[in-house]
């Protein structure tokens, strides 16, 4: 499926950060290293348009969190529930986009369409499975996340999902502070916690609908 050129009337169009999700580096499970790879291949390929971008983690106290049109979903709706997700929000203007790289929407998909469809709503659901967001500058996740990918180890020392095959992401300090990321408590931790009214608020312009033009940029 092509994924057309998401642009606004009097804007230009874009910038396709991406060309293709089969070319990502992608590791089931492993979404937080996933966007940091994403976020390491804009700082790469599109330097200036990093400041624009963001790692949102999703994720409650209980860590429980429903998230629809997924690829690991089971059912009709793709339903999954995870503890934590993260993705990649792109917002250069009153616009932004979604890349996430376990959805089976296009990549990447325009935020209003990407959160009704894979949030919904939570009035409709439990207060224990309403969903809280970290917003962090990609550029600060780049510099400050560390992973030592412990949480996906069995007791035993077994592998519960096979990791990246490249070295754990660390910094010269940390080798590991991805609870401070999963957290969701606002007085702690890097970047912005907020509700998803105010995720809505933040990113969906009304006056930013996508409209596509005739030749597809990206493909999926």
């Amino acid at each position: 499926m092509a994924v057309k050129n998401i642009v606004s009337s009097n804007t230009k169009s874009l910038v396709s950060l991406f060309s293709k999700r089969s070319d990502c580096i992608y590791s089931s499970c492993f979404c937080e290293e996933n966007v940091w790879k994403l976020c390491q291949e804009i700082a790469t390929k599109h330097g200036s348009e990093l400041q624009y971008c963001y790692a949102a983690f999703i994720s409650n106290p209980g860590r429980s969190v429903p998230l629809w049109r997924q690829r690991s979903g089971k059912d009709e709706d793709k339903l999954v529930i995870w503890d934590y997700h993260v993705i990649l929000i792109y917002a250069p203007d009153e616009r932004a986009v979604v890349y996430d790289l376990d959805s089976e929407l296009p990549f990447p998909t325009h935020f209003w369409k990407y959160a009704t469809e894979t949030f919904r709503r939570d009035e409709a659901l439990p207060p224990e499975w309403h969903r809280i967001f970290r917003l962090v500058l990609a550029s600060e996740y780049l510099k400050y996340f560390a992973s030592d990918r412990q949480h996906m180890k069995r007791k035993d020392g077994t592998w519960i999902k096979t990791p990246p095959d490249y070295s754990p992401i660390c910094t010269s300090t940390c080798t590991d502070n991805l609870d401070t990321f999963i957290n969701m408590d606002p007085s702690s931790g890097f970047g912005t916690v907020m509700s998803l009214k105010q995720l809505f608020d933040r990113f969906y312009k009304s006056n930013a609908t996508p409209q596509s033009q005739s030749q597809s940029q990206t493909q999926v």
